[in-house]
């Protein structure tokens, strides 16, 4: 089976961040930091080359497939900003409608600037998305 290239890694989070964001992008990514480091209670860690994660946790899906990923984290595609969570549940929902301008994917969130969303509702999104994955993959690690 194919290892993950999405693995905690020693990369600089500011070399990244100086290699893909723009000035305007800069400013947003360390005021996405804060409020993930806020939210999570974590350390940002580099998770492959591209994503800026917080805390971990293993997952093992129905197929046997296993694995572990940041609990919250995000990452900079060319000009947009991409945040990883958990947004399928009512509540969730309910937050997408107040949010503001952007498009979801599965388990991304892309918008292109912090100033286009209401932030106490992206805040509590990713409250929700680490509360959910925390209780459907119990078994959290240490990055």
């Amino acid at each position: 089976m194919a290892q993950s290239k999405t693995k905690p890694t020693d990369a600089s989070i500011d070399a990244y961040l100086a290699s893909r964001a723009s000035a305007a992008q800069l400013d947003d990514a360390h005021a996405l930091m804060a409020m993930l480091a806020k939210v999570t209670g974590e350390q940002p860690t580099m998770w492959g080359p591209s994503i800026v994660g917080y805390g971990a946790y293993n997952y093992r899906y129905e197929s046997g497939h296993t694995g572990s990923s940041c609990l919250a984290g995000f990452a900079i595609r060319g000009k947009e900003f991409v945040v990883y969570l958990a947004g399928e549940s009512e509540d969730q929902a309910a937050l997408l409608v107040r949010l503001g301008k952007y498009k979801m994917g599965k388990a991304c969130l892309y918008f292109k600037q912090l100033t286009d969303l209401d932030a106490a509702a992206l805040s509590q999104l990713v409250a929700n998305s680490v509360t959910s994955l925390k209780l459907r993959y119990p078994s959290t690690i240490d990055t």
